[in-house]
């Protein structure tokens, strides 16, 4: 792979803007290549015999003899083609490169890529002091964070504190020499210097006795680690034990619990103005809240310095390619000095992120791994998710298996001629609603999958706006997998159930075929709340908080996922009646006749508005949550969409139930007016399109995919998809389709719409945190300090 590809694939997506622009460069080079091509001087003819002496005389020693490194000092200097100064702007280092052969034909080409390649590394070097500064600030908060958890660690162990006796002070020094040493060992520049201290100790003492006979050779081997053992200790005891002693007591006298509004009492206790209990209880279950939030707290941060340490690696390595290519188009030697400036630089030159991932490790080792660093080190550098072979095998068996079945109920139904037996439209009205909903699920799996796929492909960091666990996001091979393995079932299941006809001797339907869509769904509702490490447990739990958090609208603080999952929700508004039906039809016992008899009964009638209007209220009510928190108007305006979906679904609802022509002009008016609303709110809010004044007219400034084609099209689909979820109200009738059929049909065209939806609504947002060079999660820690309010008091 060229180093171009290499270098973008290994940018941080948030950061793109902030590196190097190597593509940039390498047009300017082209520049000045294209250049000496036109120009080079034409090969010289029969009457001018000319040859480069370099290649017949080099090799006998004619031309070039041995010089001093005085006289290659004085050539460098006269062969010299930049001079490089360090400057500073604005408090900010920087580089000023002089090109001194301005005056060479095509010089003026090379003095511009000089400017350019200025401003790129002015540029990074910016932004690189900045996160820095950044991330500096942020240790000294993780440092007080840590003096509070170890104090508040001996509080909870020891009540009584810290009495300064020799027991715990010969207890303390014991305990710093049992993990210390395990820390010391397994840190190799520590390690060393230990090692090597301790070793020549003992070889001093041990010198004097190098008269010794063979016959003592064990005892000396045992008095060598003995005296090991004690030099350690003593090291320990001089050198360690302040640095590991815990911090005094006093801290926790001006510290207090953080509470964040992230529960529903919080929340309402907040909204009623009531006090939060914010001093400290010295409980274990408290301790270990502090040791979780603290450990999330150390693994982002880390995580963050290893993102700067290969920011600063790949810029480095950007500069020192594209000058080397320079060299090579331009006959020059201007590479060296050029990075020597680079390595001098804060960017090259600064260790502070070695400096900080070190004691970071240390830290994290010994406070949260019990000194186990194999362990520390999985946990703050998780492994990679790799792609499997048996998820690619297994995929592509059950995409057989799919269509297999499909083509099976396809031919079955012809051969049977099912269509013209006269259970025909009972079967419709009642199992198809049943089977309907894996149809539904299967399809926005489908379309989440394929979500994915484009946005790995257009480098869209999914897993960090949805805030996944790292290494344990779903790629598009498990979500197609889940897929196909639900539709497998689901269609082994309509086969086994395409009765048409009622037994004439018992006058009912096969009770086991009847059950099956039931067990189908409580199996799924089994693997969803299954507490075992199976089936992808991380993302199912993720699922299920996030379920949680929209039923609990707005007790619950709301994040992305959240309002993203309720989106998704109000797009399966016929799933969820599908629900409401599994409830009616076999609570009813209706499966035994397969009869549906729940059209006629009022509870099932009010609950089809409050089912079709539930999803809204959730995003409705998570509106108006941000919109008391942000203190945001768009928050309200799109609490008003919400608002008038609801009406119009309602309106909807009551239109098919009643079929009156009041009702009629009510639906038209209210879906009319939620289209025209959520049209506007899909394309310009949410994807943040037809902006004025935008580079690419009607669009954004920014695109991730190069066609803009693809976005008018988008567009157009989006309106057409938009206006589909009318065809309930305008009754328009296509090939005589049986209702239940319409009805899948429309829904599945909103879930389509969806998909259409997710990805650019995630490709908006993935902008915006590149504007914003936001590439990491804001953890929340477990204490405040307010030391400073004492002082200010």
């Amino acid at each position: 792979m060229k180093f171009g590809k290499e270098f973008a694939s290994q940018m941080v997506p948030e950061w793109q803007e902030a590196y190097m622009n190597y593509e940039f460069l390498k047009t300017l080079l082209k520049e000045i290549q294209l250049f000496r091509q036109r120009n080079r001087p034409a090969a010289a003819g029969s009457n001018g015999l000319r040859r480069n002496l370099t290649l017949y005389r080099a090799f006998s020693g004619l031309t070039k003899r041995g010089t001093s490194p005085r006289t290659e000092a004085a050539s460098d200097i006269e062969n010299q083609v930049i001079l490089v100064n360090n400057v500073r702007r604005d408090g900010v280092e920087g580089s000023e490169t002089m090109f001194l052969m301005a005056a060479d034909e095509g010089g003026e080409y090379e003095l511009v890529y000089f400017k350019r390649l200025d401003d790129e590394f002015n540029k990074v070097i910016k932004f690189y002091k900045s996160k820095m500064e950044e991330v500096m600030e942020e240790a000294a908060v993780l440092d007080k964070q840590m003096n509070a958890l170890i104090a508040f660690r001996v509080k909870v162990v020891n009540p009584r504190g810290w009495t300064n006796s020799l027991e715990e002070t010969a207890q303390l020094a014991s305990d710093v020499a049992a993990s210390r040493a395990v820390l010391l060992a397994t840190t190799p520049s520590a390690a060393r210097a230990s090692r090597r201290a301790a070793m020549d100790a003992i070889d001093e003492e041990s010198s004097s006795s190098q008269g010794t006979s063979d016959e003592s050779g064990d005892d000396n081997k045992h008095r060598r680690e003995m005296e090991l053992v004690k030099i350690k200790t003593r090291d320990y005891k001089q050198n360690d034990i302040r640095a590991i002693r815990p911090a005094p007591l006093e801290i926790l006298q001006h510290v207090k619990f953080n509470t964040s509004q992230e529960t529903p009492r919080s929340t309402i206790k907040g909204f009623l103005n009531l006090p939060n209990q914010t001093d400290l209880k010295f409980s274990k279950d408290n301790l270990k809240r502090a040791e979780d939030q603290l450990k999330k707290a150390f693994v982002e941060f880390y995580h963050k310095l290893r993102l700067l340490k290969n920011y600063s690696f790949l810029n480095i390595m950007a500069f020192s390619k594209i000058m080397k290519k320079y060299d090579k188009i331009a006959s020059r030697s201007a590479s060296k000095p050029y990075m020597k400036m680079v390595d001098n630089s804060y960017l090259g030159s600064s260790d502070e992120v070695s400096k900080l991932m070190e004691r970071v490790e240390v830290t994290f080792i010994k406070h949260f791994s019990n000194s186990n660093r194999s362990k520390g080190m999985n946990i703050l550098r998780p492994k990679k998710k790799r792609e499997r072979h048996r998820v690619t095998f297994s995929m592509g068996f059950l995409v057989g298996c799919t269509f297999a079945l499909i083509m099976a109920l396809v031919l079955i139904i012809r051969a049977r001629n099912l269509l013209d037996k006269a259970g025909r439209v009972l079967y419709m009205e009642t199992m198809f609603p049943l089977y309907s909903l894996f149809g539904f699920i299967v399809l926005h799996m489908l379309m989440y999958a394929a979500n994915i796929y484009f946005w790995r492909r257009y480098r869209v960091n999914y897993s960090f706006i949805f805030g996944f666990k790292e290494g344990t996001e779903l790629g598009y091979r498990e979500v197609l997998l889940l897929g196909f393995c639900l539709s497998v079932l689901a269609l082994a299941s309509v086969l086994a159930n395409l009765d048409m006809e009622m037994d004439p001797v018992t006058q009912d339907y096969k009770a086991i075929t009847e059950l099956l869509p039931l067990g189908l769904v409580l199996l799924v509702v089994v693997i969803m709340l299954c507490p075992l490490n199976i089936i992808y447990r991380s993302s199912r739990f993720f699922l299920l908080v996030c379920i949680f958090h929209c039923v609990l609208a707005p007790l619950y603080k709301v994040s992305l996922p959240d309002f993203f999952l309720a989106d998704q929700l109000t797009s399966q508004v016929q799933a969820l009646r599908s629900l409401e039906f599994y409830i009616c039809y076999y609570g009813w016992g209706d499966y035994r006749l397969r009869q549906n008899s729940c059209k006629t009964n009022d509870v099932f009638n009010t609950f089809s508005f409050i089912v079709a209007g539930v999803p809204y209220w959730w995003r409705l009510l998570q509106c108006l949550r941000r919109l008391y928190e942000e203190k945001d108007a768009k928050q309200g305006y799109n609490g008003l969409k919400y608002l008038s979906t609801i009406v119009a679904v309602c309106a909807r609802t009551a239109y098919t139930l009643n079929r009156g022509d009041t009702w009629k002009l009510v639906a038209w008016i209210a879906s009319i007016i939620a289209t025209i609303y959520s049209t506007y709110w899909d394309i310009v809010m949410d994807w943040g399109l037809f902006q004025r004044s935008s580079k690419n007219r009607w669009l954004r400034d920014k695109l991730l995919i190069p066609h803009k084609t693809v976005y008018f099209v988008a567009i157009v689909l989006n309106v057409l998809l938009r206006l589909a979820w009318m065809q309930t109200v305008m009754n328009i009738k296509i090939f005589s389709l049986h209702r239940q059929t319409m009805v899948a049909l429309v829904a599945s065209l909103e879930i389509i719409r969806r998909g259409l939806w997710n990805f650019f609504r995630l490709e908006n947002e993935h902008l915006n945190n590149v504007g914003k060079y936001r590439a990491f999660k804001s953890v929340p820690l477990p204490f405040n300090y307010d030391e400073d309010e004492d002082k200010d008091e």
